[in-house]
This record gives C-alpha cells, sequence and structure tokens, in this order.
C-alpha cells in the first residue's frame, strides 16, 4: 500500500473518530462527508447525510431568536463566500426531534490553486456551556437587580457611577445623577401597608424605565430612594429630564380600592466634577434632595 493512501487512511481515521461533529460541503453546499462525531451528536448517520444539502434544513439551525440560519444566515454560505471562518451558537434538530445547543464553526476548503471548492463545519455539544451561561445571567440578575422593582441596585449603580466618573476624568463624556426620595412615604406604609408601599416603589421604577432616555441607567439606592445615572448629557438637558420625571410620577396613582394614591418626589441633581468620586456626587445630590424636601417637597433642586 502505498504511503499517501496510508496518510489517508491515517487522516480518515482520526477525523472520523473525533468527538466533534463534522462535515465537509461543495461550493453549492452538498454534503460530501459526514463524520462519526456528526452522526453521533445528531442521530443521522452517514449514508443518509451524505449527498444531501445542508440548505434542505434538515438539522435546522435556529438562534435563540428563532431564526433558521439554514435558510437565512448560514454560517457554511459565509464562508464559502467570504473565505472567511464564521462561528454561531445554535440549536440543532436531532433526528428524534429534539434541539441540541452546539456552538458551529465553519472554515473554507481550498485547492491546490487556493480556490474555495467548499467549507467545512466543526459542531459540538454545548449543553454544559449553555447551561453555564444561562446560570451566570441568573446569578448576574440575582445580584444586581432589586427584586421588588426590577431597576439596578445599589451594588449596580455604584460600579456604574465609578465608571462614569472614570470616562469623565478621562474623555470629558459628562455624566449627570438624579438622586430621588418619595415624599412622606412613611405615611403610606403607616396609612395603607407595606403591600400598598410596594406598589408604590413599582410605580416609580416603571416611571423612571419609560420617562428617562434609553441610554441613562436608573435604580433603587435603598429604602424609597433612586438614583438616575444620566450618561453623555449636557448641564442644561438635565434640569428639563428631572422635572418631567417629577411631573410624570406626580401625576401618576395606583388604585386601592375606590381609593387612588399618589405620590411626589423630591429630586436633587448634580453634575459630575472633576475630583467627584461615588461617595462625592451621591452625597451632593442627597443634599440637594433634601433641600428639595425643606423647600416644600415635589421639586427640584440642581447643584
Amino acid at each position: 500500500m502505498k504511503k499517501e493512501s496510508l496518510e489517508n487512511q491515517f487522516h480518515k481515521s482520526l477525523v472520523d473518530n473525533l468527538y466533534d461533529g463534522i462535515y465537509f460541503v461543495d461550493t453549492e453546499r452538498q454534503i460530501t462527508y459526514w463524520n462519526k462525531g456528526a452522526e453521533r451528536i445528531t442521530g443521522y448517520s452517514d449514508a443518509f447525510m451524505v449527498g444531501k444539502f445542508c440548505n434542505h434544513n434538515i438539522l435546522d439551525h435556529v438562534t435563540d431568536e428563532g431564526r433558521h440560519l439554514c435558510i437565512e444566515g448560514c454560517p457554511l454560505l459565509a464562508t464559502i463566500q467570504d473565505g472567511e471562518p464564521h462561528e454561531a451558537e445554535v440549536h440543532l434538530r436531532h433526528a428524534d426531534g429534539y434541539r441540541i445547543p452546539v456552538v458551529v464553526r465553519t472554515s473554507p476548503i481550498y485547492n491546490e490553486d487556493h480556490k474555495i471548492i467548499g467549507a467545512v463545519e466543526i459542531f459540538s455539544n454545548n449543553q454544559s456551556l449553555f447551561r453555564m451561561k444561562r446560570r451566570m445571567i441568573e446569578l448576574e440578575e440575582g445580584v444586581f437587580r432589586d427584586p421588588l422593582t426590577g431597576l439596578g441596585n445599589r451594588r449596580l449603580l455604584e460600579i456604574k457611577i465609578q465608571s462614569a466618573l472614570l470616562e469623565y476624568r478621562q474623555h470629558q463624556i459628562q455624566s449627570g445623577l438624579l438622586f430621588l426620595d418619595i415624599d412622606s412615604f412613611k405615611q403610606i406604609n403607616d396609612t395603607y401597608g407595606h403591600s400598598t408601599g410596594d406598589r408604590i416603589l413599582q410605580n416609580i421604577a416603571q416611571n423612571m424605565n419609560l420617562h428617562l432616555r434609553n441610554t441613562d441607567l436608573c435604580g433603587r439606592w435603598g429604602g424609597e430612594e433612586f438614583i438616575a445615572l444620566l450618561y453623555n448629557v449636557d448641564a442644561d438637558k438635565i434640569p428639563p429630564i428631572a422635572e418631567k420625571l417629577r411631573a410624570m410620577i406626580a401625576n401618576s396613582s395606583i388604585t386601592l380600592g375606590e381609593t387612588k394614591i399618589s405620590v411626589t418626589v423630591s429630586i436633587g441633581v448634580t453634575l459630575a466634577r472633576e475630583d467627584d468620586t461615588q461617595d462625592s456626587i451621591v452625597e451632593r445630590a442627597d443634599r440637594l434632595m433634601y433641600l428639595s424636601k425643606q423647600g416644600g417637597r415635589n421639586q427640584v433642586m440642581v447643584g
């Protein structure tokens, strides 16, 4: 047996027995090779798959958003067209009908003249990675989200404020801070109960989500106190934003039986300064908020 033939057999045996699924397609996306790893992961045999076209949608690669990549956005087709490797996290359809999460990586196949004659796709069962990523998202949401309002919590706010101050010092990208406190909140709790107080807090959170800019971050600082961090904002733009938020909250209400309950907020507003720390900017906005309360509540104080 010739040396070249032995080498070919060795390479085929090596690729055949890799744990990952591997298959080759020509420029028409017809499958020309299907290894044992692909058989094991998908449940489809080499005899069944070789000769089929990947755009027959047998594996039906679906993204988390529900996009069918075998029909639209195929990584193999993109590699054949641009000669670049591509990668995607998808859910393929097993021969028995259920979905398997996989990482798909594609690379071009060249002939001796460096002309693209097809592409190879390598895919591996990604179930453990998907589970880990989902768990990390859940943990992150638990760590950085206030469970009652769904806003960012104090820990997230502290991190983002420090980041905004660093951007200001390094790149002069200005940020502003709004410190909100619900007026007479203890009286609400004492009169209507803490469950009603919770609804009020959720109402404030909704107003902050709806009436701040998409680029801004809002969160619950603690108790009945909230903070909004306004990114890349001019000094003259902050007071109107704060006034709009104050007015929207004052004109909102929750219904308890036949009773409508409204609350107001006092707001302190300040801009980032060159020498600010996370503590100093929050303390300044907090003091301004208390001046708002001393001035009669339901107002904005800028400083």
